[in-house]
């Protein structure tokens, strides 16, 4: 783990780091760090628990399940794009950040008064959009406040600090399902304060990058800055490397299968009592802790097109693992958790990273919520014809139709153009 060794007025400065292997980064990057660490323990201690809940506590079929993981990842779609144009055009990244996180914290609040699925569905919807709202300001945030050439390490820690969140929410979770037994009431209380926390910490710890930010280094991106202002969509998308990643993204992300679908399929196989289930998401996270940074400093080195594509590989054995006549175990298990891990650490902060080095300052963050649009529209869909194809064909095939998609997508003369990137730093 990188920590800042900047004085405090360097963080606020967010002054360059110094060179060398040890190099500290940024202050934004740290702050903003700790504050999705605190809002990820929120929300994951409602995540952790709302799969085995509606499935096995309240009913709701597969396809019902699959629409509502879909509708999680639609719900953010409109709005990336609409925070991220609102952030570009104001210069006021950190105040549609907060709208967002304010936005999730009040839903944490909400899921108190509402008890049949579909109200609980609506609630989490919103909270998704404040999901949707906060994330390209936030990783513009990141984005600017470093050189290209560390884009990928500055991610890596960010999703390090963010993912220790995503372990320890879980573990939350259940602490207080073991002292409250069916406390879902107490878990959605708890989640709630903490989300406030970390409004608070955003509020009081993060900074606006000041001045200009790094320019990006693809002839493409330079060209974009003086491209017009009333249509910066179609202004960012002629740039050649921001279309193949929307492109690829968008493929993989169809084919790409629901963390909550796995582990409702790993629990099946192993019999796990419901009362263990949020411990499963708690593996996942370790390991995409421990691989984030590494992870990061490879797609710096390697190109971070190649370790995005390669980052999928994982997430296919994950799916065979569950699959083939594997002993149900403590083996099955973590080989399931771990390759799942790999695959959020080698994909998640990394695509942000090769968007954020071709992209212009001045629209970064559209830039940057375009492509998340892009990916989470694909994972919408590819939600829905998962849990559709679960309820028509059964579990088997239709974990298999999915893995069978996705090495189709990675194999295809499609997707390797992401391959055929220029430059280690570079996106692809």
């Amino acid at each position: 783990m990188y920590l800042s060794t900047s004085r405090a007025a360097d963080i606020a400065a967010d002054a360059p780091a110094p060179r060398g292997p040890l190099r500290a980064v940024p202050g934004t990057v740290i702050a903003l760090g700790l504050v999705s660490l605190v809002t990820d323990v929120s929300a994951e201690m409602v995540t952790a628990v709302l799969p085995l809940y509606l499935v096995a506590g309240l009913g709701m079929s597969p396809l019902a399940f699959g629409a509502l993981d879909g509708l999680h990842q639609g719900a953010t779609a409109l709005l990336r794009l609409a925070g991220g144009r609102i952030a570009d055009r104001t210069r006021r990244r950190k105040l549609v950040a907060g709208a967002g996180y304010a936005l999730s914290a009040a839903c944490k609040g909400a899921l108190l008064a509402v008890a049949t699925p579909w109200s609980v569905a609506a609630v989490l919807a919103a909270d998704r959009a404040g999901k949707g709202l906060r994330t390209a300001p936030r990783d513009a945030l990141i984005s600017l406040s470093c050189p290209p050439q560390d884009q990928g390490r500055a991610f890596g820690v960010h999703r390090a600090l963010d993912t220790a969140g995503a372990l320890l929410g879980p573990l939350a979770a259940f602490g207080v399902l073991w002292v409250v037994v069916d406390g879902y009431d107490a878990v959605f209380t708890v989640s709630c304060c903490v989300a406030l926390l970390g409004v608070a910490l955003l509020a009081l710890f993060v900074r606006e990058a000041p001045g200009a930010a790094p320019a990006a280094r693809r002839p493409a991106a330079h060209a974009a800055v003086g491209a017009p202002a009333q249509a910066p969509v179609r202004t960012l998308l002629r740039i050649p490397e921001l279309r193949r990643l929307c492109l690829t993204a968008a493929v993989l992300g169809l084919f790409t299968v629901g963390d909550a679908f796995l582990y409702l399929l790993l629990q099946r196989r192993l019999d796990l009592p419901a009362a263990y289930f949020p411990l499963l998401p708690v593996g996942t996270a370790a390991v995409f802790l421990a691989a984030a940074v590494p992870a990061g400093r490879y797609a710096d080195r390697l190109g971070r097109g190649r370790v995005f594509l390669a980052g999928h590989v994982p997430l296919i054995g994950a799916c065979l693992l569950l699959l083939l006549p594997v002993p149900a175990g403590l083996p099955l298990a973590a080989g399931v958790l771990v390759l799942l891990g790999l695959f959020y650490a080698a994909t998640d902060g990394v695509l942000m990273a090769a968007a954020g080095a071709v992209l212009p300052a001045g629209l970064r963050t559209t830039g940057l919520a375009v492509l998340q649009t892009a990916q989470a529209l694909a994972r919408f869909a590819g939600s829905v014809l998962f849990g559709a194809a679960w309820t028509l064909w059964g579990p088997g095939p239709a974990l298999a139709a999915a893995a069978g998609g996705l090495l189709l997508s990675v194999a295809s003369g499609g997707v390797p153009a992401l391959l055929r990137g220029r430059g280690p730093g570079g996106p692809s």
